[in-house]
């Protein structure tokens, strides 16, 4: 998976606006699913996938992985583009 097929794909997309607009968040899967309303095992695929992608950074300790946004400039300024052509159309 490449970031293109993350922001075509509704699961993935869900958690990267979530993140994009809580970018100082902090979350667990069981939180991201709630936020999201989507199921938490599917979540956490998908936050598996944005980790690899680096669009996501997880805190791994060893009672529960949390999840946050990249600070990376150049993946932020993708996805805004990205956000910003979806929201216009």
């Amino acid at each position: 998976m490449n970031i293109d097929d993350a922001l075509g794909s509704e699961i993935h997309l869900k958690i990267i606006r979530f993140f994009h607009e809580n970018q100082a968040s902090i979350d667990t899967p069981r939180g991201v699913a709630t936020w999201i309303r989507e199921d938490r095992s599917k979540v956490q695929k998908a936050l598996e996938d944005l980790v690899g992608l680096n669009i996501l950074i997880a805190h791994r300790a060893p009672s529960t992985t949390g999840y946050s946004y990249t600070q990376a400039n150049t993946v932020l300024s993708k996805i805004e583009k990205f956000l910003k052509r979806r929201k216009g159309a």
